[in-house]
């Protein structure tokens, strides 16, 4: 049972500051909402407080500042918080680099990653991938026009996450299990559905 601690309320207050002005892409939901979503699936599948709070953070650096965020993060929750944070990251450059390599690079890297990267990071992809496959039910290919990768660049991503997760772990976990059902679901209608917008 994981107990939740203050640490955790000071997380929650971190992330509310550092992503306040932000939205899910194409939309006008803040993006505090995905983050206590992937904070609440990595709970959900018994993570520990640490996972908890990486959750809750774990896109601070990629979108938020960088090396310095990172370093926020380390000396405020510990070495173990900032070390899944930064698993999750696929970059703390800015400008970003091209987004196939970066995707490339970081697919490779969650087949090598720790359990605690790995359960945030699965967790964080199926959130996202329940709210595109939710998105194209409504808008159809009208969609893509949110992201900056086309539609089989996104199939493809999610496609080699999955893969890459069940490598990492061969007898897989309910959570990739949960990603790979969304992700075949999202692409058996894309391949199938009439088209809208």
């Amino acid at each position: 049972m994981t107990v939740l601690t203050k640490r955790y309320n000071e997380a929650f207050k971190m992330a509310a500051r550092l992503h306040a002005k932000q939205f899910r892409k194409g939309t006008a939901i803040p993006y505090l909402s995905h983050l206590m979503a992937v904070s609440s699936l990595v709970l959900e599948q018994g993570g520990s407080e640490d996972e908890a709070i990486a959750a809750l953070l774990h896109d601070a650096v990629e979108d938020q500042g960088g090396a310095p965020v990172l370093e926020e993060i380390r000396r405020t929750f510990g070495p173990v918080v900032a070390e899944i944070v930064e698993g999750c990251s696929d970059t703390d450059v800015v400008p970003k680099p091209p987004w196939r390599e970066r995707k490339e690079t970081y697919i490779a890297h969650v087949a090598l990653a720790s359990p605690s990267v790995r359960l945030v990071s699965a967790a964080d992809k199926l959130h996202n991938a329940r709210a595109i496959l939710a998105d194209y039910r409504a808008l159809g290919d009208a969609l893509w026009s949110r992201f900056n990768p086309g539609k089989d660049d996104i199939l493809w991503y999610y496609t080699g996450l999955v893969a890459a997760f069940r490598q990492a772990e061969p007898g897989s976990s309910p959570i990739v299990e949960e990603l790979a059902r969304t992700v075949d679901e999202l692409t058996a209608l894309v391949n199938s559905s009439p088209r809208r917008g």
